[in-house]
């Protein structure tokens, strides 16, 4: 188990590497000029080319490279060009907020999702099955600002019961964001739920059916015990690719549900920094995203070898 691991960490690291490498290539690509931005339109030559060399934007790209990656490795991830604040303090102060509502979406979304995947898939083509997949596909149908809306008008207008705008302080206790977190994460859950419902449902039937699930029961074992403890953990496996791959997303791709109840997450800094063409903010945003992948993916391998011992073993 520990050298599986350790080998997943030194492919993480290297995979975050060459990320790194292909984020900042990225970002120099984007149209438009940063200096001209920082300085306005009206901006004379000369000022933009003694900016240009004091922000070091005419060394070439290698050097630029090496520059910003021994920076940001070290801590040291500068000033943004458009908030002319240091940017670590930012970028984790809205990473904070983040997390904090990916922790409420996944502490709902993943139980809920798994629970009712499971309860369609060992009743297959029953009623409950039924409902099931059609009520989630009716819901994950629906655009995540129709959705936001609709939770805002039912749970903050007409029963009153949490806040329908969920800016948060800075500094805040989770405790005390707790009802600002509610609605967010339940449009949040809301999309995630068909899929992983769905993929659920999908390997419980598929692994139902397969001859090693007739066998224990035709010795005589529970149905109880041959699904939790023989059927699920090979049936979750693609489930868990789902969630790791879904954790990125909650840190940085709420972009509209953000967007619609006003929180301070990761994903509106990411587009302030694209908006205003603020680089260093753009890069810092970007390498955390990924950061958060790599970190989900990790997670997901060491439940894969938890579950299944060929996967460690192989």
């Amino acid at each position: 188990m520990g050298r599986y691991l350790l080998r997943r960490v030194g492919f993480l690291l290297l995979t975050l590497l060459l990320t790194s490498a292909i984020v900042f290539a990225v970002t120099q690509l984007l149209p438009g000029d940063a200096a001209r931005v920082l300085l306005g339109r009206e901006a004379g030559g000369e000022a933009l080319q003694a900016l240009r060399e004091q922000l070091g934007l005419d060394d070439p790209l290698y050097v630029q490279y090496g520059r910003w990656l021994f920076h940001f490795l070290r801590g040291d991830w500068g000033v943004g060009f458009s908030t002319g604040t240091e940017i670590a303090p930012l970028v984790f102060a809205r990473l904070r907020n983040s997390a904090m509502l990916a922790a409420v979406i996944l502490a709902v979304a993943v139980p809920l999702a798994v629970g009712l995947g499971v309860l369609a898939g060992v009743r297959e083509g029953r009623l409950i099955d039924n409902l099931i997949s059609i009520s989630s596909l009716s819901i994950v149908g629906l655009p995540e600002f129709v959705t936001g809306l609709v939770v805002i008008q039912v749970f903050a207008h007409r029963l009153r019961l949490l806040p329908a705008n969920s800016s948060l302080r800075p500094g805040v206790g989770f405790l005390e964001a707790l009802p600002m977190l509610v609605l967010p994460a339940l449009t949040a859950t809301l999309v995630l739920l068909a899929y992983i419902a769905r993929l659920t449902r999908a390997g419980v039937i598929q692994e139902l059916g397969k001859p090693y699930v007739r066998t224990a029961a035709l010795k005589g074992l529970p149905r109880r015990v041959v699904l939790v403890r023989h059927v699920l953990p090979n049936a979750l496996l693609p489930t868990i690719t789902v969630v790791a791959i879904s954790f990125g997303w909650m840190i940085s791709g709420l972009i509209v549900v953000e967007n619609v109840f006003n929180y301070p997450g990761l994903g509106r800094l990411l587009v302030f920094a694209i908006e205003h063409r603020d680089l260093p903010l753009l890069q810092a945003v970007t390498m955390v995203t990924v950061v958060a992948f790599a970190l989900g993916n990790l997670v997901a391998d060491a439940l894969y070898a938890a579950l299944n011992p060929r996967i460690r073993l192989g």
